[in-house]
C-alpha cells in the first residue's frame, strides 16, 4: 500500500484527468449507465460525491438538471471543475473541495438525486457507511442515489496489464477487505493514470446500505466490456472482454 494520501495523488494528476469528451476507459464503460440510472434527470437538484473534475456532472447538467452540487477531496480536481467548459442552458453548478465522508455543508437541505462515481473505492467500509449515512439523510423522498465501484472480483481475475488493473499483493477475496489496492486506469491516448481500491465483498455493501437506512433493495449491474465497445476500437478494449469491470448500485429512497 502507498503511503502517499489520495488527495495527493488526485492533486499530482489532475491535468490527466481533465477531458471534455470520453477518454478513460471508465467513461465508455461505467459514466454512461450511471446518467442513464439517475435519469429522468430534468429539473433535478443533484448531489456529487466525489466529483473529480466534474466530468458526470456535466453529463448530468446536459441531461436537464436544475443544479449539481459537486465535491472532492482533491482541490485540484475541484479547481478543474471549475474551470471546464460549461455546459449550455440554466443548470447551476458549484464545485468545493471537502471530504465527503465528513462534509456538513450543502447547498440545499435534500437532493433529488444523489451520484458517488468511484469514490467508496478510495474509502473503507466504516467511511463508506458514513457517506451512506449521509446520502440517506440528504435524500430526498422518492429520491435516487446511483454509485459505482470497481466490481470486487475484478483484482483476483486478472493479471496486472493494461488497460486496468489492481495489484492484490497476494491477498484474498474475504482476507483483504479494507486492504488499499493500487492500480491503473488508461485513456485510448496511451496515457496510464493511477487508481485505487480499498477493497470490499459484495456483502460488505449490502451491509453498509442497509446500516444506513436503506430499506429496499438496490439495482445491481455488473458492467463490461460491450460488442460496441470492441467495434468502436478492437485494441483498446478487447484485452477486457469476458471480464466484471464495474458494478452499479441504483437504491430509491421509500
Amino acid at each position: 500500500m502507498s503511503a502517499e494520501s489520495t488527495e495527493a495523488i488526485y492533486d499530482a494528476n489532475a491535468d490527466r484527468w481533465a477531458r471534455e469528451e470520453r477518454v478513460l476507459l471508465s467513461d465508455f464503460t461505467a459514466r454512461p449507465f450511471v446518467v442513464d440510472e439517475l435519469g429522468p434527470l430534468a429539473g433535478a437538484h443533484v448531489l456529487d460525491l466525489g466529483c473529480g473534475e466534474g466530468y458526470v456532472a456535466r453529463l448530468v447538467a446536459k441531461a436537464g438538471a436544475a443544479s449539481v452540487f459537486g465535491v472532492d477531496v482533491s482541490t485540484e480536481m475541484v479547481q478543474n471543475a471549475r474551470l471546464a467548459t460549461p455546459i449550455g442552458g440554466s443548470c447551476v453548478t458549484t464545485f468545493e473541495a471537502g471530504d465527503a465522508a465528513t462534509l456538513t455543508h450543502f447547498t440545499r437541505d435534500t437532493y433529488e438525486r444523489v451520484m458517488a462515481v468511484f469514490l467508496f473505492n478510495y474509502l473503507t467500509r466504516a467511511e463508506m457507511t458514513a457517506v451512506l449515512r449521509t446520502v440517506r439523510a440528504r435524500l430526498a423522498p422518492g429520491g435516487r442515489f446511483v454509485f459505482t465501484v470497481p466490481h470486487p472480483c475484478f483484482p483476483y481475475m486478472r493479471a496486472p496489464s493494461p488497460p486496468f488493473f489492481f495489484e492484490t499483493e497476494g491477498w484474498s477475496y474475504f482476507a483483504g477487505v479494507d486492504r488499499t489496492y493500487e492500480g491503473r486506469i488508461w485513456r485510448r491516448d496511451g496515457a496510464a493514470l493511477p487508481v485505487r481500491c480499498v477493497h470490499k465483498t459484495f456483502s460488505d455493501y449490502f451491509a453498509a446500505l442497509a446500516e444506513a437506512g436503506f430499506s429496499a433493495l438496490p439495482k445491481v449491474v455488473e458492467l463490461k466490456v460491450t460488442d460496441e465497445h470492441v467495434a468502436y476500437d478492437r485494441a483498446f478494449f478487447e484485452p477486457l472482454v469476458g471480464f466484471p469491470l464495474h458494478v452499479l448500485f441504483r437504491v430509491e429512497a421509500t
